[in-house]
Parts: structure tokens; sequence; C-alpha cells
């Protein structure tokens, strides 16, 4: 399995400011950002798997929605999961 407790835990400490805290906007795109990743990379070799390229793409849709979110409520907090994950380039 790609995700384990650990790395979910990790990313949530990172990004959530604890463990316990992984409702935060910051550690569901962070989240998100980790699975975008790995099923791009699973894609790279399967380019026939198409119910994986459709959950990639519901999953950069839930990304952009949350990114969205968070610029209106607080930019600085949005600027910031931009840098810290490298989102724009």
């Amino acid at each position: 399995m790609y995700l384990t407790l650990e790395k979910k835990q990790q990313l949530f400490k990172k990004y959530g400011k604890s463990e316990k805290n992984t409702g935060s906007a910051e550690s569901q795109i962070a989240l998100f950002s980790f699975r975008i990743n790995h099923l791009t990379e699973h894609l790279k070799v399967n380019k026939k798997d198409f119910s994986t390229q459709l959950a990639l793409l519901k999953l950069v849709g839930k990304r952009r929605r949350l990114l969205d979110y968070l610029k209106d409520r607080d930019i600085e907090r949005y600027r910031k999961v931009l840098g810290e994950l490298n989102l724009r380039k």
C-alpha cells in the first residue's frame, strides 16, 4: 500500500499543525497532492488504466476546490500551501 498510516500522520503533522488535525484545508490539500503524484506516476506506466485516470481527475478537482476555498478565506495560508507543495511553477 502506498499510503500508510504513518505517512498520513506525517503529512497531517507537517501541514495540519498536528497529527489529529486531519480536516484543515492545508492537510487535505497535502494529502490530495500526495495521492495525485502517486496516480500520475502510475498512469505514466499504465496508459490505458481509465478508471485510475477518472479517479485522478476527481482528485484534481477536489484539490482545486479546496485551494479556491482557501484563497477566498485566507490568502496568506493559500500562498504558504502553494509554496510548500510547489503547486505553481
